[in-house]
This record gives structure tokens, sequence and C-alpha cells, in this order.
């Protein structure tokens, strides 16, 4: 069993080289050539079945990836647009969601927590094509910062949302009184939490005074800041978020060049595999300059 998956892995870096390097020599946004590869491959014969653990998924692909994101997002830019990006993270997740529900419940007499589960599923929309194509055709920045921003959160309401909703069909419903105080009890713990946990790795880092040992605390970061909240019940999105942005606020002031330096490659080389999609170029060169 080893071997197949070793060579899987292996097929997977490779094409991730190739195609980088051949959406360089056509001039084409990485992530949409790398979507259309994987709707061919998908479709390809005798290809090997690929099933990846969903919690493999989500407790080791995904903290790196919304970490990443927020160090690279500019948190002035993101507190200037605060309103609009919680309204479309938020609002437009609620109401897409609820949306979804109400189709599910009466056109096919379903009951509204199986609605909401299928509404927090589809809800959250992914900013990759419409990033990459918006940075190629120039729109204003502002408009760029609002999708970048709500890209970050809109995770976080359709997990909380998800988790609410499969409670629901467990306890044949649930008040709606509840389900608003426990979001905003873990929206406010997690915020709580994150910038607990950058200032506390941020001082350790600056205390640390050897550039390897900080950009390996860099490196557990995110999982640090994601595991604990979501053991406990709630996403570990948020929380991702706002160590990202706490770092994107406070590192340059706290880590030194030589480490920035180091981790620019680092986090170069984990993001460009990883999290390339999410980010794009741009995000990544950010995100690494800051010092990860």
């Amino acid at each position: 069993m080893l071997y197949p998956t070793l060579s899987i892995i292996l097929l997977l870096a490779l094409s991730i080289a190739g195609l980088s390097v051949a959406a360089q020599r056509l001039h084409a946004a990485t992530p949409i050539l790398m979507l259309g590869a994987g709707i061919i491959a998908s479709f390809l014969p005798g290809l090997p079945a690929v099933a990846l653990d969903p919690e493999f998924v989500l407790l080791v692909t995904l903290p790196p990836l919304l970490y990443a994101s927020g160090v690279g997002m500019s948190w002035r830019g993101f507190r200037s647009n605060l309103r609009p990006i919680l309204l479309l993270a938020v609002g437009c997740v609620l109401f897409t969601a609820s949306g979804v529900a109400a189709t599910v419940h009466y056109l096919f007499d379903m009951p509204w927590a199986v609605g909401f589960v299928l509404g927090a599923i589809v809800a959250p929309p992914d900013a990759v094509a419409p990033m990459a194509i918006a940075r190629s055709l120039g729109l204003p920045r502002r408009l760029i910062t609002v999708l970048e921003g709500e890209s970050l959160v809109n995770d976080a309401t359709a997990l909380v949302l998800f988790s609410f909703s499969l409670g629901a069909m467990s306890t044949d419903g649930f008040l709606l009184t509840d389900a608003v105080i426990r979001f905003i009890a873990i929206v406010a713990g997690e915020i709580a939490y994150g910038i607990i946990v950058g200032w506390t790795m941020l001082r350790l880092r600056h205390l640390a005074f050897d550039p390897r040992a900080e950009v390996l605390l860099a490196l557990t970061t995110p999982f640090i800041a994601f595991w604990p909240p979501h053991g406990l019940g709630g996403s570990g999105v948020v929380a991702c978020v706002a160590v990202g942005l706490w770092v994107s606020w406070n590192g340059r002031r706290l880590i030194r060049s030589a480490t920035r330096l180091q981790g620019f490659f680092v986090w170069d080389l984990v993001a460009w595999v990883e999290l390339w999609p999410k980010l794009g170029d741009g995000g990544l060169r950010k995100a690494a300059y800051r010092g990860g």
C-alpha cells in the first residue's frame, strides 16, 4: 500500500511543477489551469481512485492555508473594509444557505436541518478563479481586498452553520436564540484565542534569536491556533485567520530580517505546493515577506 500512495504523491508533485511552468509559458492563471487539469484528469480512464480522509484535509492542509492567507492580507485594508467583508462572509453565506434549505424543504419535503446542512456545504464561495481573473484584469484594489477578506471568513460561517445543522438533525431541532448566542460566543472566543496565540508565538520567535527555530515555530503556529478550538466544538477557522492577521500587523516589528529571509524560501515552497491556488503569487510573497 505504501508504494502506490508514494507514487500518487510523486505524480501530484510533478504535475504541480509542470502546470506551474506551463501557466507561465502560456501566460495563463495557474489556479484556472490547475482546475481545468483536475477536471480532465478525473475523466481519464485507468487512473487510480484517490480517497483523502476529510479529517486529514481539515486538520492538516486547511490551517496553513488560512494562516498564510491571513498573513498575506493587509490588516489596514481588512479593517477599513470590515463592513462589506462581514456582509458577504456572514450575511451572504447565511442568506444562500437559507435559500438552499427552503428550496430543499418545499420542493423535496426534506427536514429543515437537512436543508441547512446542504446549504452550509454550498454557501461559501471559493474565490480562486475570480481572484486570479481579477488580478489579471487590474480591478480596483479595494474590490480585490474585499474578495480576499471575504474568502478568509466565509468558511468559518459555513462550518459553524454546518455543525449547528448536524446537531439539529440529531436532536430534532434547535432554538434560534441559542444558535445565535453560540455563534457569537464561538467567534468572539476564537478571535481572543487567536490573538493570544499570535502574541505568544511572536514573542517566542523574538526571544529565540535563531532563524531556524523561528521558522519552525512559524510552521507550527497555524496548527496551534486551529486544533484546540476545533477539538472543543468550534471551527478553528476564525482563530487561524486571527493569528494570521495579528502576525501581518505586528510581524515586521518583531521578526528579524534574517528570519524573514529564511522564512521567505520555506514558506514560499510550502505555500506554493499547498496554497498556490488560494493565494496566488502576490499573496505568497506578501506572506513570506512578513515572516509567516
